[in-house]
């Protein structure tokens, strides 16, 4: 007697370190308004998402859906691949910050993380990554991040820093932005 199945053979998949670039607050941070910070490598949102949802995905519980402000996203899919499921993505124009991506899960309920323009110099990015992400001062949006940035430091975050010793290229890791932004919770970053 033979039997058959319908299921595909298993496949060996070779592992993917996480690529996103994030800082967040530690969970007995009270939450504010922020969670702590991404700092995407590109503006391509599809590949971007799939890599930052799937470092949050364990550790927040399923990522169900993802909404963002379009202004800074030249292109947004309706749904990215995150951990061998798809998560519907939407945007908003007026109910969301354009300097902000929120994150649903069935667990922690909700992820609001700064976007750190991804042509940011590594020390901008590590000072907005250090203030979204430490629990210690008062709640504040991502746009006056952005802006408060921007006031004390002049130029546009989006310029990248000319006295920084070395800007943050692919292949750096963690003590890069450490030392950027010394009181940031925690770190995840990777090639």
């Amino acid at each position: 007697m033979s039997a058959t199945t319908n299921h595909p053979p298993l496949r060996i998949a070779p592992f993917r370190a996480p690529t996103a670039r994030l800082a967040l607050k530690t969970v007995s941070t009270s939450r504010g308004s922020l969670d702590g910070a991404w700092w995407p490598h590109s503006r391509d949102l599809a590949h971007e998402l799939s890599a930052l949802a799937d470092v949050l995905d364990p550790l927040s519980g399923r990522i169900t859906r993802i909404a963002v402000n379009p202004t800074y996203w030249p292109a947004i899919p309706s749904s990215v691949p995150v951990n061998g499921h798809l998560v519907k993505l939407r945007w908003f124009t007026t109910e969301l910050d354009p300097h902000k991506i929120l994150l649903l899960s069935h667990t922690t309920g909700s992820w609001n993380l700064l976007v750190v323009p991804p042509e940011a110099g590594a020390a901008a990015a590590g000072r907005l990554m250090t203030a979204a992400s430490d629990g210690s001062g008062p709640p504040t949006t991502a746009s006056a991040l952005i802006a408060a940035e921007h006031a004390l430091h002049g130029g546009s975050v989006t310029d990248r820093d000319q006295d920084s010793e070395e800007p943050w290229e692919e292949g750096d890791d963690a003590s890069s932005c450490r030392t950027a932004g010394a009181r940031t919770s925690l770190l995840i970053t990777a090639n």
